[in-house]
């Protein structure tokens, strides 16, 4: 087993699993050659055999699976946990998802008691700023319409996610470059995974106004706009919780999954 340490950062990272194409110790090598020219790596773990990497970091996912694609392997994200050692605390995902085009992952996980890590990419977006919340329900069946308002269990007016009034679904803004992909990790001390699993998560038209605005409406929503996408909150699995390399159902590996669609009739005809 290779491994790199570096002094660890003292708050916020979260250790993550990948499954990378690895057929010797060279191999390895390479991946781990890739890894050390990122910043925000504190300790890397190569196991060739299991062909899987486990990296304690504070970059999201996104960040580190091209990292270990430079080195010209496959890699596929596997499952998300607490920095090495410590104990386990809950993690989720959510696949956004809408017809118009604006998809995206975003993965919590609860680094401590008091901390949540959440860490996506979405993509489809215009330029600029866009809102993002948890909402109350996990009703897809009329798209982001019967989501419900933003989860709010303790009935305080909108603001932003450093306010100390917030809804707890108040998530802030993430920023979308001019390719209108938005990449982003955020460190929240009110949500807790267990608290957000079977609820939704929304990402908005506008930027969200953080309850700063003119309106009324500004202490409800933030004045964000249109609901663009969302996706049902769901438990994820944690480190070494997640052995499959074959979906049962199809037959398709890991490594050939995303050259194919996620579900639906266009995936079993590709499939035939």
């Amino acid at each position: 087993m290779l491994l790199l340490k570096r002094t660890r950062n003292e708050y916020g990272n979260q250790s993550e699993e990948f499954y990378v194409q690895l057929s010797s110790e060279c191999c390895g090598k390479t991946v781990q050659k890739k890894l050390e020219e990122l910043h925000g790596i504190y300790q890397v773990e190569i196991d060739v055999e299991k062909e899987t990497v486990v990296v304690e970091t504070t970059l999201p996912s996104s960040q580190i699976i091209p990292a270990l694609e430079l080195s010209g392997r496959r890699a596929v994200f596997k499952g998300y946990g607490t920095t090495l050692g410590s104990p386990f605390l809950g993690a989720a995902v959510a696949e956004m998802k809408e017809n118009n085009g604006v998809l995206g992952v975003v993965r919590f996980l609860q680094s401590n008691e008091s901390t949540c890590i959440i860490d996506g990419t979405i993509d489809g977006l215009t330029s600029g700023d866009h809102g993002i919340h948890i909402h109350e329900f996990g009703d897809l069946t009329d798209g982001c319409k019967g989501v419900g308002e933003h989860y709010n269990p303790t009935n305080s007016s909108h603001g932003g996610p450093d306010e100390e009034e917030r809804h707890y679904g108040d998530l802030g803004n993430v920023t979308a470059d001019e390719h209108g992909r938005a990449v982003f990790r955020k460190e929240d001390r009110i949500i807790k995974v267990w608290d957000i699993i079977g609820r939704s998560l929304v990402v908005t038209e506008k930027p969200d106004d953080l309850g700063q605005g003119n309106t009324n409406s500004s202490k409800l929503d933030g004045n964000s706009g249109k609901r663009l996408s969302c996706g049902i909150i769901a438990r994820s699995a944690g480190l070494f919780e997640n052995p499959k390399k074959i979906c049962l159902c199809d037959g398709i590996s890991v490594w050939n999954e995303r050259d194919y669609p996620v579900a639906g009739e266009s995936r079993n005809q590709k499939i035939k």
